[in-house]
């Protein structure tokens, strides 16, 4: 489904006169504010585009999401549970130190000692790791507890390398229990939102980031790789559509992340401005509260919580027309979800068959599962985090409350909402999550599995959900090595989660970037607005 959504759409002509090169300004409205600058923080998709520019991970991806060298040149098992990983000589960090082995092992301790991050993000793939050793500044050999079939995936998307200078330590050791040699105070989120430990080996250094106004970025001269086109960015959070455009066409920004699509036969007409339009692999979804009775944005008549019966929950998936929010709310740059991941996905159904759209199949469901007056539900959600997530709140509502579910909307800024979202503060909420490391492993392990924090399973699950059928196939699913075994038990775990509907999916989500005349985007499908993927037209 998604490959025939890539457009690829540039409707830029003619070449401006460039400028010389390394020596522009580039100002980006963006969408989404990221939520902090500690890249360790929390995992969304807005701060870890923030961290891409100051900080760096071992692998890379490309924009199609393929794995790259980065500062790690190398990885490799030498067994089931041991990791061989050589870095790259002659790194050095925005402050002139080199880059080594004990940055490696001074910033997994962090994401294991981080007291100011959110649900454990970042600690969920580090507590995995049984051992750490350095044995040369260019080495990192990686012990895991169970066969983690993943890890270089997991590395390009977890594990931003800070300076292990920020805080005085003695020799260091993977010891995160007794924190691993450091005689200080670990470094905080204020610590990096004020830019006092804000220290990386990326293209850019921080130089300012304040909450509402935006991240000011210097390139950083002293890049181990090719430096970026631009010596001074500007990254502005404009949450509406309409403003961002706006900028655009007025000149106040350079580029601006998704555009209303509906405003793009505009920019097409118009020869001063291009867009790029790419598929992404972030379901959007809900997630229902299936662990508490009662829930407390829950109220129905027999006090109990519906959202715990199976028959509810798909009622509530057959009320929503999937079809008619893509082509009036999305413009008809999304992909209607049928399943967790792209139809074909390693791990997943390879055509998931299609959730049809039947209000009067969902009250007769609503009625064998005793609530044939309905209840009462509150979908909560963000505003500002993904594309239309508050007309898609509202839209949801109205389908609901045609089959007799009388639903408020309660949508809020992302800066707010994720913090009363981890601590389990709703009963029936807004998510979105990409398939970054290619197969269904990631958003099982966060999303649906039961919860074992110590494991680092469930830190997403919000929604409590737990079936002892999907943990048997999906827990020795994620340690099994071979290929083709651990498709086949992610097939089966997908179809009972489908079944259950752990969450509930509604669609894929696809980014635009529209910008001026003389430039171009690379389009990216992890949704990352960069800077580096800005360049001049040639």
């Amino acid at each position: 489904m998604l490959s025939r959504l890539t457009l690829g759409l540039f409707a830029a002509v003619g070449i401006a006169a460039a400028l010389p090169a390394q020596a522009q300004s580039l100002k980006i409205a963006i969408s989404a504010e990221a939520t902090s600058a500690d890249p360790h923080y929390h995992k969304n998709t807005a701060n870890e585009a923030l961290a891409a520019h100051v900080y760096e991970m071992l692998i890379g991806r490309d924009a199609n999401m393929n794995l790259v060298p980065r500062l790690a040149t190398s990885w490799k098992n030498t067994d089931d549970l041991t990791w061989e990983i050589k870095l790259r000589d002659g790194v050095k960090f925005s402050n002139g130190k080199p880059f080594t082995s004990e940055d490696v092992l001074f910033t997994i301790c962090r994401t294991l000692n981080n007291k100011t991050n959110i649900s454990d993000s970042y600690a969920t793939f580090t507590k995995l790791f049984a051992d750490v050793q350095t044995p040369d500044a260019h080495t990192v050999i990686i012990k895991t507890r169970e066969p983690l079939p993943v890890m270089p995936q997991e590395l390009a998307r977890s594990l931003s390398i800070i300076w292990n200078g920020i805080v005085p330590h003695g020799k260091l050791s993977f010891d995160p229990e007794h924190g691993c040699g450091v005689t200080g105070p670990w470094p905080t989120n204020a610590d990096f939102n004020n830019g006092k430990d804000a220290i990386g080996t990326g293209p850019y250094v921080q130089k300012s980031w304040t909450k509402g106004t935006g991240v000011e970025l210097q390139r950083n001269e002293g890049y181990w790789g090719t430096k970026p086109a631009w010596k001074e960015v500007k990254m502005v959070p404009v949450p509406n559509a309409g403003p961002r455009l706006t900028g655009l066409l007025s000149g106040d920004f350079d580029v601006v992340e998704n555009p209303a699509a509906r405003d793009l036969q505009r920019l097409k007409d118009n020869p001063k401005f291009g867009y790029v339009a790419t598929p992404s692999t972030r379901l959007v979804f809900f997630q229902p509260d299936v662990a508490r009775s009662p829930s407390p944005f829950v109220k129905a008549a027999d006090g109990k919580n519906p959202l715990q019966d199976v028959r509810v929950r798909r009622a509530i998936s057959m009320a929503i027309d999937r079809k008619t929010i893509d082509a009036r709310i999305m413009d008809g740059l999304a992909t209607p979800a049928y399943q967790f991941m792209p139809d074909g996905m390693f791990g997943g159904m390879a055509k998931a068959p299609e959730i049809k759209y039947d209000p009067e199949g969902a009250k007769k469901l609503l009625a064998e599962a005793g609530y044939p007056n309905g209840f009462e539900l509150t979908v909560s959600g963000t505003n500002d985090r993904y594309i239309n997530d508050g007309q898609i709140m509202q839209a949801v509502a109205q389908y609901l409350s045609r089959v007799g579910i009388k639903t408020n909307v309660d949508a809020m800024t992302a800066s707010i909402y994720f913090p009363k979202r981890a601590k389990r503060e709703f009963s029936f909420s807004l998510g979105g999550w990409p398939s970054e490391v290619g197969e269904a492993s990631g958003l099982f392990q966060l999303w649906v599995v039961s919860t074992d924090a110590p494991k680092s399973f469930g830190t997403s699950n919000y929604g409590g959900y737990s079936n002892p059928a999907f943990d048997k196939l999906y827990i020795p699913g994620s340690v099994t090595v071979d290929p083709a075994k651990r498709r086949a038990l992610y097939e089966q775990a997908t179809k009972i989660a489908l079944d259950d509907l752990a969450l509930i999916p509604l669609h894929f989500e696809s980014s635009i970037w529209a910008f001026r005349k003389g430039l171009t985007y690379e389009g990216r499908r992890d949704q990352f607005t960069l800077a580096m993927s800005v360049k001049e037209a040639k």
